[in-house]
């Protein structure tokens, strides 16, 4: 623990200095480029939470364990003013979700120490001293917070499912709509997720909620009277998105009454002040849509009142829903054309003020006192670190990317807007690698993002800036199907992928080469999930690409059908195979056409990744290597979707530089 104290001091007297001067030796430091290496550097923080009176912050900063080649979780602590750092936790066994008890005088964490089986809520005494165990529980622990009196503990458990491992395992036994989920597996039977009060002093734990619907989104009334949460009570929630928020009394045996009542998806919902109403996430359709877009909405916690939408004619993704301190406002996260910014609607007028924003990315939101927030914010060179907001200004409070980034010349970021053959205008975010002219052509890459709702930011991007680290400018394109411009700009691609994306992709790259950045004969493409379909559908329609990179892709359309996460896509947007066909024919045609392909491409993939199976990559794979056209096919063994083992991350790295070097230098 000193060690990592050590560390922070370090990070502290970095920035302070604002200096990369030796001071000893008199010279200047040399900077370096980034490398794959650094991966086992970099940190994340996360789970900012205020203490009651708002004088510290506790939060995690989860860091690579390099000997046992996996990340580590720690809660650590800052003072609000931002002149204390003090790490709470230094175990082996990883930490999270830290939440202040109401009197301030405990940090409550979850942990599965000394290998247990299950996650246990730990207690800890501000002041100091080591964490004491306070359940003992036979499920998974999904969720929890403290009453607001602090006597008790409401706690979102998962039913246990048969955890015995037979010598000769079980068969696997399916009767479910939905049966596969990247990182859970197979789902087989039924283990509903319930709600039940803990009590602190007696550790008595009483049942609220059961039945075989899951409830989840469980929050306490700041009162303490009541619990909000949310629920999908059709016949078969399988099937479709019509979740809604119920309220009940916090006690065992109470009825519950379900508050909202549309056909589409109603999340997350938040207590004001007063107890008296509740802002929660409403979908835009009432039906599967995977572009869908959700909506703040507020509604009378007696629900005598109907729900009123609140940005609605905003048109742009919000989430992060907090209350602010006086009650008279909601604060949000809303993402708007490579910015994501913090966003306050009026609750008497519905008028709607940025706080915070510009080329920058914020990512998490806590209400402190009045026009004051905590806000977690990433910068195009920094990594995200956390920031008191005081008056639309923002401070920050943590410094440990400082020791990150001191070593590093990161590359300048910039954005620009194209035009498309269609008339559209697209926005795209540019990367240069650093200390090399503006008037300098090179080599390009387009890291196209996945999603595809979501959108490339002003933040941080480790890919990114590594990829520009090795020589190359890199632009990411928020093409139709992207976050950011509204609903319509999303849902357009609905059904006909390969498209309009395809079109706005191009356009980007033919307005980098008209301006002389880009060299048109060293073009490469990348991307991973629908990125990586992205460009496997680029590389079947222009062979201007000189190498391409293609992770976590598809191929034959139809043959993930059953297959992969997304059965509710398939039967909403693109109908049943044996009705529609032609839809899926041409919805595959980068592997139905792959003797068109010309790239020498990269696949890559995670052994067990449902969300994405390797099935499609292996396809690709297969077609271009029975062709003859230059390829290769790597599988990261025992990855999900996303590559989570830190030398597995590193290893990518490696080999979209070497790839792209190969053909590209």
């Amino acid at each position: 623990m000193k060690q990592k104290m050590l560390f922070s001091l370090l990070a502290l007297s970095l920035l302070s200095s604002q200096t990369i001067t030796a001071q000893s030796a008199g010279t200047t430091t040399a900077k370096r480029k980034l490398q794959p290496a650094d991966v086992y550097r970099l940190q994340t923080l996360g789970d900012p939470q205020v203490s009651p009176e708002g004088n510290w912050v506790a939060y995690t900063v989860s860091s690579v364990d390099s000997a046992q080649n996996k990340r580590n979780t720690d809660i650590w602590m800052v003072s609000w003013d931002g002149k204390q750092t003090i790490q709470l936790t230094s175990s082996p066994d990883a930490e999270s979700q830290p939440r202040w008890s109401p009197d301030g005088k405990y940090l409550s964490f979850v942990s599965a120490r000394n290998g247990a089986t299950n996650s246990q809520i730990w207690l800890m005494n501000r002041l100091g001293g080591e964490g004491k165990q306070l359940t003992n529980l036979k499920s998974n622990l999904m969720d929890y917070s403290w009453s607001p009196d602090g006597k008790k503990i409401l706690m979102t458990i998962k039913t246990p499912a048969d955890t015995s491992k037979p010598k000769t395992p079980k068969p696997i036994v399916i009767d479910r709509y939905k049966f596969k989920q990247d990182v859970v597996g197979y789902i087989t039977q039924r283990n509903p997720i319930h709600l039940y009060l803990f009590d602190v002093a007696t550790k008595k734990m009483d049942t609220l909620t059961s039945g075989a619907f899951d409830q989840r989104g469980a929050v306490f009334s700041p009162d303490g009277k009541h619990i909000a949460f949310v629920s999908n009570t059709t016949a078969d929630p399988d099937r479709n998105i019509n979740t809604d928020i119920f309220v009940m009394e916090a006690k065992p045996k109470a009825v519950a009454k379900q508050l909202t009542k549309w056909p589409g998806s109603d999340d997350s919902p938040v207590w004001s002040l007063d107890s008296k109403t509740i802002a929660y996430l409403s979908s835009a359709s009432e039906t599967y849509t995977a572009y869908q877009e959700q909506y703040l909405t507020i509604i009378d916690a007696a629900g005598t009142t109907q729900p009123k939408l609140l940005s609605k004619t905003l048109d742009r993704p919000v989430n992060n829903i907090k209350f602010s301190k006086d009650g008279n406002s909601i604060a949000v996260l809303i993402s708007d054309d490579r910015e994501r910014y913090i966003g306050q609607f009026n609750l008497a007028t519905g008028a709607l003020t940025k706080i915070a924003g510009g080329k920058r990315s914020y990512t998490a939101l806590q209400a402190h006192s009045n026009n004051n927030w905590l806000a977690s914010m990433s910068e195009p060179q920094l990594p995200a670190e956390l920031y008191a907001v005081e008056n639309g200004v923002p401070r920050r409070l943590t410094k440990h990317q400082d020791e990150f980034v001191a070593p590093l010349e990161l590359a300048s970021v910039d954005g620009y807007s194209s035009t498309s053959s269609d008339g559209t205008k697209v926005s795209s975010v540019m990367l240069r690698p650093a200390n090399i002219p503006a008037t300098q052509k090179l080599p390009t890459l387009f890291y196209i993002h996945g999603g595809p709702v979501a959108q490339d930011e002003y933040g941080f991007d480790l890919t990114r800036q590594m990829l520009s680290a090795a020589g190359y400018m890199v632009v990411g394109v928020n093409y139709r199907g992207s976050s950011g411009r509204g609903w319509d700009y999303s849902k357009t691609i609905s059904a006909d992928w390969g498209n309009k994306e395809v079109i706005d992709i191009q356009g980007s790259v033919d307005y980098a080469v008209e301006k002389g950045w880009a060299d048109k004969d060293k073009l490469g493409i990348v991307g991973w999930s629908y990125g990586g379909i992205l460009t496997d559908y680029l590389i079947a329609s222009d062979n201007r690409f000189k190498a391409a990179s293609s992770g976590a892709g598809v191929a034959m359309v139809s043959s993930l059908y059953g297959v992969d996460q997304y059965i509710n896509q398939y039967d909403n947007e693109l109908g049943v195979p044996w009705k529609n066909i032609d839809r899926y024919l041409k919805l595959s045609y980068p592997f139905l056409k792959a003797d068109k392909i010309k790239t020498p491409t990269q696949f890559m993939v995670g052994e067990k990744d449902f969300n994405v199976p390797a099935v499609g990559s292996e396809q690709m794979y297969q077609a271009l290597r029975s062709l003859g056209t230059p390829t290769e096919l790597i599988i990261y063994p025992g990855q999900f979707h996303g590559i989570s083992t830190p030398s597995y991350v590193k290893d990518r790295f490696e080999r979209y530089i070497g790839w792209f070097n190969k053909y590209l230098k």
